[in-house]
């Protein structure tokens, strides 16, 4: 019922195309754990990956898939030390650093907007 936003669309389609697996473990009592969260259902963290020329570094890709304009927080429980913008090629953007608040990453995103963020880790 109502928009492909209200109804979640984007997520119950990921849920059937990426599947979660479930593996044997023992039965010792885990705390839930969660190394990124985004404050808005319309922004999708797509893509984590190493950086290419960085070992201390990560790229995370993330869209804008709601067709509107938003401000979303990335959290992360990852000791980060900088994080900036970044173009395909993982070269930092213009714009430079982003500011790590306590709530996490401000970002801000246009309809369907694509980013780039490296975030470099603390040793």
């Amino acid at each position: 019922a109502g928009s492909f936003q209200d109804a979640g669309v984007i997520q119950c389609a990921y849920n059937l195309n990426f599947p979660l697996h479930v593996v044997p473990a023992s039965s010792a009592q885990c705390p839930a754990w969660s190394a990124f969260s985004l404050s808005s259902p319309a922004v999708v963290l797509e893509a984590i990956k190493q950086a290419e020329d960085r070992a201390d570094a990560l790229v995370l890709r993330l869209y804008e898939a709601h067709g509107s304009t938003v401000v979303a927080w990335l959290q992360t429980s990852l000791p980060i030390k900088e994080a900036m913008l970044c173009d395909l090629l993982e070269r930092p953007a213009a714009q430079g650093c982003l500011p790590l608040e306590p709530q996490g990453l401000r970002l801000s995103f246009t309809p369907f907007r694509v980013l780039s963020i490296l975030l470099v880790l603390r040793q």
